[in-house]
């Protein structure tokens, strides 16, 4: 019981240390726009905020540990354990954004992991809730992997003369995320 209570805590918290840090390096960067940059822009070697961005996702990842442990021993269907294991290489992923960062050989395969398996991770998991007879649960989580997805995919449609930076659909998907994380750690609360 313990272990669920630190659990849902750590998910609750873990998002907000990440996102807090980006928001709050996007407010402090003297470069960054929405409608250029990426948000790996804010921890580029040399950016003055690299220290807050790198710092957020490093302490985000780690701190999410616990609310993966909690969350794997509260499966209750092979599918939801198979998309927290899959949810675990989407945060290794945006661990490894916080230690390769933009501007090095690294940063871009742990990105693009990070946003991968977090979709695959949030169709594989709801899939699992739907099966273990948690319909709502289920389907939120599979609608939140297709928000991923289709916020790409709609980014990638318009084109590199319009599309801008990276930033905007970055940060949609670190919000289904965390979105995700929060809500699946009510669960551990109850």
């Amino acid at each position: 019981m313990q272990t669920a209570r630190v659990g849902g805590w750590a998910g609750v918290l873990a998002p907000t240390l990440t996102l807090g840090a980006i928001l709050l390096g996007t407010l402090l960067s003297p470069t960054f726009t929405w409608t250029e940059s990426a948000l790996s822009n804010l921890g580029a070697v040399g950016a003055a905020t690299a220290w807050l961005f790198n710092g957020g996702l490093l302490l985000g990842s780690l701190v999410a540990v616990p609310f993966l442990v909690a969350f794997f021993r509260a499966s209750e269907q092979l599918l939801q354990r198979i998309g927290v294991v899959l949810l675990s290489l989407a945060l290794v992923g945006l661990f490894l954004v916080g230690v390769f960062p933009m501007g090095t050989t690294y940063h871009f395969p742990a990105a693009l992991s990070f946003y991968l398996f977090t979709t695959v991770a949030l169709w594989i998991h709801g899939s699992g809730s739907v099966l273990a007879g948690a319909p709502r649960t289920g389907l939120v989580s599979i609608w939140l992997g297709i928000t991923n997805i289709m916020t790409w995919l709609v980014w990638i449609a318009q084109g590199p003369l319009t599309r801008g930076g990276l930033a905007v659909p970055e940060f949609i998907g670190a919000c289904v995320f965390a979105s995700w994380m929060v809500l699946a750690s009510r669960r551990l609360l109850a």
